[in-house]
């Protein structure tokens, strides 16, 4: 009876040592290793810079209304599905050029669609600046700024009487100014993020990156619908 007892013990303990021996090697082969755990958004606070230059052949009066016709953002703005004016544009305060007015716009990826005020100060012929209003759900900051600058051949402004000379012939024209040939302008584009919901930046963190590019990309697109040319990349 002892005898039984006894290997009855022996091979519980032996039952049990290997479970040990069993968990503890799940333990250290089941266990991820934490630096290769994806770090979870610690500072969302700090934005997304992005910046794009690209020069086209164009004039930069021809870009700036591209970019300043804020109402068709949904025709060709990455991920923009709507776009409505709140309020026209009306002089800024302290500026006798820049115009400012604002518009709900609409964007949507992947399962996420979100709406949001942006404030857009335009000065014509320079720059466009869009910069989301501070209750937005979406961004706890947005703001896209968009330069134009003349290089080489370009247009040049014109008074209304040639222009008007110039409309009599038949000629098509836009804003009081006739193109000269082989224009040339930079546009560039300066994008600060910074998402409001950590799950819309963790998601945003593996396509955002590529947005100003899409957005360049798709501006150029958007100048050979409006005014012609071909597309080089």
């Amino acid at each position: 009876m002892f005898s039984r007892l006894s290997k009855a013990r022996r091979s519980f303990q032996c039952s049990a040592g290997h479970r040990r021996s069993v968990c503890q090697r799940r333990r250290i082969f089941s266990l991820p290793k934490l630096p290769s755990l994806p770090p979870f958004p610690g500072d969302e606070s700090k934005p997304q810079i992005y910046h794009e230059r690209k020069i086209l052949p164009y004039t930069r009066e021809q870009l700036y209304e591209v970019v300043a016709d804020v109402a068709s953002y949904p025709r060709f703005v990455p991920f923009c599905t709507g776009a409505r004016i709140l309020t026209p544009q009306a002089a800024q305060g302290g500026s006798s050029s820049a115009q400012q007015l604002e518009a709900e716009l609409t964007v949507g990826f992947l399962s996420f669609k979100e709406s949001y005020v942006s404030k857009v100060v335009c000065t014509p012929h320079e720059s466009v600046e869009a910069r989301a209003s501070s209750s937005s759900p979406l961004f706890k900051s947005l703001v896209t700024t968009w330069r134009f600058q003349d290089i080489g051949p370009a247009s040049t402004a014109v008074n209304q009487g040639i222009a008007a000379s110039q409309n009599e012939a038949g000629l098509s024209m836009r804003a009081g100014w006739v193109m000269q040939e082989n224009p040339q302008a930079v546009v560039t584009l300066d994008l600060a993020y910074v998402f409001s919901n950590p799950l819309h930046a963790s998601v945003s963190a593996m396509f955002f990156g590529q947005v100003s590019r899409l957005m360049v990309d798709a501006f150029q697109q958007r100048c050979v619908e409006v005014y012609g040319g071909d597309v080089k990349q």
